[in-house]
Parts: structure tokens; C-alpha cells; sequence
């Protein structure tokens, strides 16, 4: 049995009690955060209450039993999980129910916007590796697949096809993630991408910018190409566009498209061009 922690008696002396440990590694042992640096630094942000009150000192001793709550502080794991919850607030689009890929997922602000709007499972796919929260990690309704090139995603790396998939991938243009988007799709299914005009715009654009995109015009630019590639040569339907809710790092405005597939327009193109 561990002593841990020690407590006054009426003779001024201290004794050890087994009942007790540390803040920071009761909140690891009861799952609520994956290393005890991480919750010292939220305990340290006054972001956890133990009997209702906030307590600062990750060695501060509670019992096993003792109420610990985390105070409220972003809606999902991550700000891109606004974004997402932005278009699906913003697009017709209905996902619960759906099994759904998220390309790039990283800390998974998307997959955890997903299962808050009920999706049924979520596949986290990223090239990386040990970024994908906590939380998300021990849900059994997502799949974590890290060390996985989205460019390079075939429908049968996949046990079942894809209702819907969300992407939201840095240094590499939605050309090269969309048709592997559309191909693990099923017969029919929806595609949500957050559009970054910083890894869309010619290098002239970007360097002039010094990687920040403000010009009105690129932007228009950037979402014009990206529908004339989508529609002409995935054959996809470009549903919807709307601006994100809050701006990408180094303040880049960004944008979030809804596309929509249909197996039979995808098979008819790829006949149109072969003949």
C-alpha cells in the first residue's frame, strides 16, 4: 500500500495515511488525463475542482472516493472542433448515425465534434502519432489509425466504406487529399474540408505574405480552382461554402466546403475519359 500523504494528530506529530495521494496522479488513475504533467498544468490553470472547489497544487492530497470535476473550458479537445461544428451548424447536412473519417485528425477537435453530433464511429486518421486526445483515444466509438498518409488512403485500408469524411490537413493541398476522400466513400456520401488558401496559392502568393494570405481575391482564386477540380475531375457535387469562425495560425482566413458523391457520376467520368 502506497503512504502518500500525512496528517496532523492531537500530539503534534504527523502520521502517513493510505487513503489519500496526490491531486495530479488520482485525476491520471481515474483516466481524466493521460500523464501527470498534463494534469498538473490543468490543475495549475485552476481548470479542477475537488468538492466543488478549485484547487492549485497538483500535490494537494485527496481521498479515492473524493468528487473531482474539470471545469468546462472548450466544447471539444481542440479550436478546430469550432470550426466544425461551425459548418455543420451552417450546411444541411445530418450526421448522426454516420461512420465517418477524419483525415488529419491530429488532437481531434473534428472527431470529437463528429461524436458530439451523434456520429456512430469515427476512424482518427493521421499521419503522426500520440496526438489524438485522451478522451477520444479510450472511446470505443473511434478507430485510431496514426502513421497513415491520407494522399495515399485506399478504400481497402478501410473495413467499411465511409458515410462521411471531414479533413483538415496542413502543408498539402486539398488536390491531393480529395480523391482519396472520394474513394472511401460509399456509393453515395458527403465530404466536409476546411480550405487553407496558404497551402493553395501559388508560391508567389504565399511568399509575399510571408505564409499569410489576407488578399480577398486569392481566397476567391483558391475556392474557384479547388470547385473546378472537384466538380470536373472527381465529378463531386460543390454543395456549400462557408467562411470558418475563427482564423488559422498567424491569422490566415480559412474556409470549410461541403461536396457530395455519387458512385454513378464518379463511374460515368472515368468512362467519359477513357473513351
Amino acid at each position: 500500500m502506497a503512504w502518500t500523504c500525512c496528517e496532523a494528530t492531537s500530539f503534534g506529530t504527523l502520521k502517513m495515511s493510505p487513503s489519500r495521494n496526490r491531486l495530479d496522479q488520482v485525476l491520471v488513475d481515474r483516466g481524466l488525463f493521460e500523464s501527470r504533467e498534463k494534469a498538473k498544468r490543468s490543475i495549475m490553470a485552476g481548470n479542477v475542482l475537488v468538492d466543488g472547489h478549485p484547487i492549485t497544487k497538483p500535490g494537494h492530497p485527496v481521498k479515492a472516493d473524493q468528487p473531482i470535476d474539470l471545469k468546462k473550458t472548450e466544447p471539444f479537445v481542440s479550436r478546430g472542433g469550432l470550426k466544425l461544428d461551425h459548418a455543420l451548424q451552417q450546411f444541411p447536412l445530418a450526421v448522426q448515425g454516420l461512420v465517418a473519417a477524419d483525415l488529419g485528425a491530429s488532437t481531434g477537435g473534428f472527431t470529437d465534434c463528429l461524436l458530439q453530433h451523434q456520429c456512430s464511429k469515427v476512424y482518427a486518421i493521421d499521419v503522426g502519432s500520440g496526438q489524438l486526445a485522451w478522451k477520444l483515444r479510450q472511446d470505443e466509438r473511434v478507430i485510431v489509425m496514426e502513421r497513415i498518409n491520407a494522399r495515399h488512403l485506399k478504400a481497402t485500408d478501410l473495413p467499411e466504406p465511409m458515410d462521411l469524411v471531414v479533413i483538415d490537413c496542413s502543408f498539402i493541398s486539398l488536390r491531393q487529399i480529395l480523391p482519396a476522400a472520394r474513394d472511401i466513400l460509399g456509393e453515395a456520401g458527403d465530404v466536409v474540408a476546411l480550405i487553407k488558401p496558404q497551402f493553395e496559392a501559388g508560391k508567389t502568393a504565399v511568399d509575399k505574405g510571408k505564409g499569410v494570405i489576407k488578399d480577398p481575391e486569392i481566397h476567391r482564386e483558391v475556392i474557384e480552382s479547388l470547385q473546378t477540380f472537384a466538380t470536373q475531375e472527381l465529378s463531386m457535387d460543390w454543395k456549400e461554402v462557408t467562411p470558418s469562425p475563427i482564423m488559422g495560425p498567424a491569422g490566415n482566413r480559412e474556409f470549410l466546403v461541403w461536396l457530395q458523391h455519387h458512385a454513378n457520376s464518379h463511374e460515368s467520368h472515368r468512362t467519359d475519359s477513357q473513351s
